[in-house]
């Protein structure tokens, strides 16, 4: 019998890639068993990339800013992840860029870390992440989008404060949050970019366990044995409280918004798709606030 040919393994690049999702997404790369030979890491400055290159990642110069970064950066990539950008001032001329290059460089393939329910959420972030798909949608290039919910790390990351405290203060009410790890959510994007592209296209909610912020105080207290209760502010009560604690105006009103985004169940899915992308469950929330305290 003939043995089927052996393909060669696809050139792979992430944008971003000495931030925590991009660094995790490259990690989750070379797990794959991918060489790094074929991992590039696209980042602003190569100089804080040592550690990937000493893994013999192969480390370029690629600013979302400097379109005459990005087409020597994607240079024979053939699979991108492009992982959102940070920036408040023009995230999707920036992400646009990136797209533009991609398809001059003739990129086979485009995964793009987007936000829950973009296209129909209320969601302050969201507006960001629906006007990128439609770029995606208009480049002609192929490409599945990563619709990430929450990290826990948003919540996780605060841990010390909460048992300090005794409280996590929001204004979310009842609602529920899908929330996961960045780890789970970067290798959600590899098994993306490594599939079969023909069944990877289109638009993928990902989230975990739903969980309320009563039921996070919950878990906190079950782990750590020191008792946090979630305390529920009215919109209006949480900003100045916000203020109070020494934040801008602007600022403490996003952060509102986003918490009635919450409130309204904006950050909540029932989708299986990261469980399917990852194989198995997605990290608990209770093994996620346990990690946090190693």
């Amino acid at each position: 019998m003939t043995e089927p040919p052996v393909l060669p393994t696809p050139t792979y690049a992430v944008t971003g890639a000495t931030g925590h999702l991009g660094r995790l997404a490259v990690d989750a790369l070379l797990r794959h068993g991918v060489p790094a030979r074929n991992v590039f890491a696209l980042v602003r400055d190569p100089g804080k990339a040592d550690d990937l290159a000493g893994l013999g990642v192969g480390v370029r110069e690629a600013d979302y800013d400097r379109p005459d970064t990005l087409g020597p950066a994607l240079e024979g990539i053939e699979r991108l992840l492009l992982v959102s950008s940070p920036s408040t001032e023009d995230p999707v001329g920036q992400h646009t860029n990136v797209i533009r290059a991609a398809d001059a460089a003739d990129v086979g393939f485009v995964v793009y870390t987007s936000i829950l329910h973009a296209d129909e959420t209320g969601n302050a972030l969201a507006p960001k992440h629906a006007d990128t798909e439609d770029v995606l949608q208009g480049s002609g290039l192929p490409f599945a989008v990563a619709r990430n919910g929450w990290y826990v790390e948003n919540y996780t990351a605060r841990l010390d404060e909460y048992l300090a405290d005794g409280e996590i203060v929001g204004a979310a009410g009842e609602g529920r949050v899908s929330a996961a790890t960045r780890a789970d959510y970067a290798e959600a994007a590899v098994a993306l970019l490594t599939g079969d592209i023909a069944d990877q296209q289109g638009y993928w909610e990902l989230g975990g366990e739903a969980f309320t912020m009563a039921e996070l105080a919950k878990t906190i207290s079950e782990v750590t044995g020191t008792e946090v209760v979630y305390r529920d502010l009215s919109p209006e009560e949480f900003t100045e409280a916000l203020r109070g604690a020494g934040m801008d105006e602007d600022t403490a009103g996003f952060v509102t918004a986003l918490e009635l985004s919450v409130a309204r169940g904006e950050l909540e899915t029932d989708s299986p798709a990261l469980a399917n992308l990852l194989g198995r469950a997605p990290t608990s929330l209770v093994d996620a606030v346990r990690a946090a305290r190693l």
